[in-house]
């Protein structure tokens, strides 16, 4: 029998003002005067103070992205092309600010700047051939594990899918949970939801094993202090749930929230953390006592959900989510085990959507 050997993040720094740091770490990467950085920042901060606290050096590139939609292979392609317009050799490291979009699509330009053709290509299970340039991870939301896994999550001309490969995940990663504080309500709750949601799929799948239970039991706790409790130090809580529900997956996988929520965001645009929540909201059949919890924290916290959104959908709408949901293949087979084939049909598929 043959066991996974999967690629962890190498280097992580935790700790309120731990950024400060960010470049003694640059340093250590640059050899020459002219070595370069990129730093690729979420537009939130622009004009804020974090702004200011960016250890860019004259020689480097800012890139500020826009995520208030998904992240996309074109928008990969076009930032990849930047950087080699700007400079003719490669950057010492790759550094992405801001939530898992933007960690995502820094994750991915360091890939595509040492691989051949257009990020497309890659959308899939380790197809990646070549190395990334040294990538570094800064969270300034949590909850999507972004910095702690081995995709990065495109939206593509075909399918919304990952570039997942060992080469992907980090070289280092700080987090500091001062960077956190004063999320707006909403993004801080569906964000902190797809980490809740990583830890009931993983724990209620059938590739459970000690390894994921262990990350996965101890996130959801974070998550129960979190959103229940209301913990004073909730955002250090946070920020540490994140990074153990992205570790839980590496050695188990999601499951069916997140395959409709692919769909749910391929075809109508919501964002990855609604998305989640829209998804898990109508999953009780799947994840029973995970769904009544989440509906806990939604009323705490005030939260509406939006509602039949696809209850009167075209049919070539619903179809073309149907078919983005029901290529997931290592999910559903997370969820039903070998044969998942004959239970994920395009009819249950359908009649799901049609509840959302």
């Amino acid at each position: 029998m043959s066991f996974k050997n999967f690629k962890v993040v190498e280097k992580l720094i935790f700790g309120r003002g731990s950024f400060n740091q960010l470049d003694e770490v640059l340093a250590a990467q640059r050899k020459s005067a002219d070595d370069f950085v990129v730093f690729v920042v979420d537009d939130v901060h622009r004009g804020k103070p974090l702004e200011g606290r960016i250890p860019l050096k004259a020689q480097d590139l800012l890139l500020w992205v826009n995520v208030d939609d998904e992240p996309t292979t074109e928008q990969v392609d076009g930032l990849t092309a930047e950087v080699q317009a700007f400079n003719g050799k490669l950057p010492v490291s790759v550094i992405g600010l801001g939530g898992g979009s933007t960690m995502d699509l820094a994750k991915a330009v360091s890939l595509m700047l040492t691989n051949p053709g257009g990020s497309a290509m890659y959308q899939g299970w380790d197809l990646i051939k070549n190395p990334a340039v040294h990538h570094v991870g800064i969270p300034t939301v949590s909850g999507t594990g972004a910095e702690a896994s081995r995709t990065a999550v495109l939206c593509g001309p075909e399918r919304k899918l990952g570039l997942n490969s060992d080469y992907t995940v980090f070289d280092q990663i700080i987090m500091d949970s001062e960077l956190i504080d004063g999320v707006p309500t909403d993004q801080w709750f569906y964000t902190g939801m797809d980490c809740y949601i990583h830890c009931v799929e993983s724990l209620e799948g059938t590739f459970l094993n000690e390894f994921a239970r262990a990350y996965a039991e101890k996130a959801m706790d974070l998550c129960r202090e979190v959103y229940l409790g209301d913990h004073p130090e909730k955002d250090d809580k946070l920020m540490m749930a994140s990074f153990m529900g992205g570790m839980s997956i590496a050695y188990s996988q999601v499951g069916a929230c997140h395959a409709v929520s692919y769909g749910l965001s391929y075809v109508l645009g919501y964002h990855h953390g609604i998305g989640n929540c829209i998804a898990f909201d109508v999953l009780d059949e799947f994840y029973p006592e995970g769904v009544a919890e989440f509906r806990q924290m939604l009323k705490k916290h005030n939260i509406t959900l939006p509602k039949n959104i696809c209850k009167d959908l075209p049919d070539d709408t619903i179809a073309a989510m149907v078919k983005v949901t029901k290529s997931m293949g290592p999910l559903w087979a997370n969820v039903y085990g070998e044969g998942w084939q004959e239970k994920v049909t395009d009819e249950m598929l359908t009649a799901l959507f049609r509840r959302i």
